[in-house]
């Protein structure tokens, strides 16, 4: 939502969306922010337990089908398995949405990585529509005065404007953008450690073929997972920034990785949202108030 530095002022309660890259800052604040009084919802947390619990365990129970003594126990209940997904663990997550290439290198046959790509963006989609849900039960049940939606770094490849319609009625957008120092950090994070990544269809048929075209692979089994990961990031990076843009650019608010990472407490995210509403302010408005 748009408002005035005075709207902002009065706004109780405030309901806030952080947008940007995996690795920018929205987690560690969203954690520092649990301190202060504000809940922190977790986009993948919610996607992990809710969305996708069962497909998760699905995969890990099928790898263990296959070892002779534990299909015995599993089809004797005498075992069970449960995930242990938590704000700070989402790798089960992660795990489930893999890497694309070689099963023999733990990568994901391609036909598979797309049924679980889809299977992401559809429970990334669900976990955003429960937000006001949740800013209700916040408030209302957890009895927190302010509410934080820490998204995924693949909000803006969603391609769903009922999500972000839902989230700029609900909720005042707050894109933290990357300097180029800080863009050169997470291009050396994910080059030293690929994670698993969510991409939109066209994007990744693009890139698949081209990456194939480059390596002489003639299909994607043969592809190395973690060096692909790492071929395919400086590319979604570049794709990501003007779609995260023309979310904020319209409908929020823009703040650096840097500010974000300067703050030491809630008065200080308070202070930095009244400056991005602040100097987003058309003149005439600002020298009304």
């Amino acid at each position: 939502m748009k408002m005035t530095t005075e709207q902002f002022r009065a706004w109780e309660h405030k309901n806030i969306t952080l947008v940007g890259m995996s690795g920018v800052g929205k987690t560690h604040l969203s954690n520092m922010l649990r301190k202060f009084d504000w809940f922190h919802y977790s986009g993948d947390y919610r996607i992990g337990t809710r969305y996708l619990s069962e497909p998760i365990l699905d995969i890990v129970k099928k790898q263990a089908m296959e070892i002779p003594l534990l299909r015995e126990l599993l089809r004797s209940d005498y075992i069970s398995i449960q995930n242990r997904i938590s704000i700070d663990n989402l790798g089960p997550v992660l795990s489930f949405v893999g890497k694309l290439g070689n099963p023999e290198h733990g990568g994901v046959p391609l036909r598979e990585f797309r049924h679980r790509q889809e299977l992401y963006r559809i429970a990334e989609i669900d976990a955003m529509r429960d937000v006001p849900d949740f800013i209700h039960k916040a408030r209302h049940v957890y009895g927190y005065n302010h509410f934080i939606n820490d998204v995924g770094g693949s909000l803006c490849e969603l391609e769903d404007p009922e999500v972000i319609d839902i989230l700029v009625n609900h909720t005042l957008i707050l894109y933290i953008e990357v300097s180029k120092a800080g863009e050169a950090e997470l291009l050396r994070r994910a080059e030293e450690d690929p994670k698993p990544l969510y991409y939109r269809p066209k994007f990744l048929a693009h890139h698949l073929a081209m990456y194939l075209e480059q390596n002489d692979l003639p299909y994607a089994a043969l592809i190395d997972p973690d060096e692909f990961t790492r071929w395919i990031f400086p590319h979604l990076f570049n794709s990501r920034i003007p779609r995260y843009e023309a979310i904020a650019e319209p409908h929020g608010y823009t703040v650096t990785a840097a500010e974000i990472a300067a703050l030491r407490d809630d008065k200080d995210f308070i202070d930095l949202l009244e400056t991005a509403v602040d100097r987003n302010e058309p003149p005439e408005v600002a020298a009304a108030g």
